[in-house]
């Protein structure tokens, strides 16, 4: 035999010809739940709704709809009464059109006595607030805290979600306040739809001072810790977003690839280029940061700005191979030429115009140098040559043919 549940217990309290309710539950004394009395059904109705209710409890539940519906009930309160079962038992087997259907004219009868008509009411707002019907559940929420005298965190939660998915934003807010202040303690989903609502009206601002509430209240929670970085990057303050990101890193909340690269972005925007290196170098061989052409050249980045040539020629390198990038091999080559590693930049540098460069003077340029700074004379002349074809190193080329001639020269080399 299943579970009596709490419809079957509202079903028993209802059948014994009357409801007991604490006042703990609902606000006593002059609401029109404690106005309106329970009564009992007529004496044939009764006895159907009886043993429906006996073959509910005991786990037929199919038998006890089909007793109900066979009942003709004459007066309102019958069939309110019938209908109001009926709702309930179809909600509990999954038919929640059909539970809506008996609910409603349970509810518009407004003839069930207090507590089953205040049972009802709620179960009716709710079940056309699973079944999306936003607009029409938010009246019966406040129908029934009017007709119980009773108001709550959870029912203001469940009327700003309908609020929330008819966008409207202005009342989400209203909503979300009224039951932050009477919740007994933090509420983070209230908290969480006045966000939603800030982010909606692109007021990003108070969306951040909601998150500086929130992100104490419930320290643990990752998400809101990396919730409030970003917004405070979309509001620009980069040193409070570092911060909050720095300190997210520390303590493990930071778990996508994503995240560690705004990170470390704002650590080389910042003044720590070789930290962001570390750090983004970290989570790049774990794993998390997929090696890709744009990966690597951020990481090379990183180095590079942080004056760590070699590094930063490496991850250059592999970057270019995965692209096929002349553009990538170029900085390879310049950083190895930076690192005075001539005899790797000239191989480099030659693979940059074997991938083809908008302006291959540059590269030719580049291996003229690192050839003059091998004593490679007439190679470096050939180079430059080469260079002061090119309208973007024509000038710099030309001046230092006349050098490397006058080089050459002195070495009795002939170019």
């Amino acid at each position: 035999m299943r579970k009596v549940n709490q419809i079957a217990s509202v079903l028993i309290l209802s059948l014994c010809g009357g409801a007991f309710v604490s006042s703990s539950a609902f606000a006593a004394a002059n609401c029109e739940i404690d106005k309106r009395q329970s009564k009992a059904v007529g004496e044939s109705v009764g006895k159907k709704v009886q043993k429906s209710f006996e073959a509910y409890t005991n786990g037929e539940l199919d038998n006890a709809i089909g007793l109900l519906l066979e009942v003709n009930p004459k007066g309102g309160f019958d069939k309110a009464y019938v209908d109001r079962m009926l709702g309930n038992f179809y909600a509990e087997k999954g038919q929640m059109k059909t539970a809506v259907k008996y609910l409603k004219t349970a509810v518009e009868a407004d003839i069930l006595g207090g507590v089953d008509h205040a049972g009802t009411m709620r179960l009716y707002a709710d079940l056309l607030l699973q079944e999306k019907q936003f607009k029409e559940s938010i009246p019966y929420y406040y129908k029934w805290m009017e007709f119980t005298c009773k108001s709550d965190a959870q029912t203001y939660r469940r009327i700003g979600i309908a609020y929330s998915e008819l966008k409207d934003w202005n009342k989400v807010l209203q909503v979300a306040d009224k039951g932050l202040s009477l919740s007994t303690e933090p509420d983070k989903s209230l908290y969480q739809m006045k966000l939603t609502a800030y982010f909606n009206q692109k007021k990003y601002k108070d969306a951040v001072k909601v998150l500086e509430v929130m992100v104490p209240l419930f320290q643990d929670d990752k998400r809101l810790w990396v919730q409030l970085a970003q917004f405070y990057l979309m509001t620009e303050d980069y040193d409070k977003a570092l911060a909050t990101y720095d300190l997210s890193y520390k303590n493990g909340f930071l778990e996508t690839d994503s995240n560690i690269t705004r990170l470390s972005q704002l650590l080389a925007q910042k003044g720590s280029p070789y930290k962001a290196a570390v750090i983004y170098e970290k989570h790049m061989k774990s794993g998390l940061i997929k090696e890709s052409e744009k990966t690597l050249s951020t990481l090379a980045g990183f180095f590079q700005n942080a004056k760590e040539f070699k590094q930063a020629a490496h991850y250059y390198g592999k970057a270019a191979v995965l692209g096929r990038d002349g553009e990538l091999y170029l900085k390879q080559g310049r950083l190895l030429s930076l690192d005075e590693n001539y005899s790797a930049a000239i191989p480099a540098l030659k693979k940059a115009l074997d991938a083809g460069l908008k302006h291959p003077g540059e590269a030719q340029f580049e291996l003229a140098l690192a050839y003059l700074s091998q004593k490679k004379y007439k190679a470096a002349y050939q180079r430059a040559v080469l260079a002061a074809k090119d309208k973007k190193t024509e000038r710099s080329a030309n001046s230092y043919i006349a050098y490397i001639k006058e080089k050459a020269r002195i070495y009795n080399i002939s170019l």
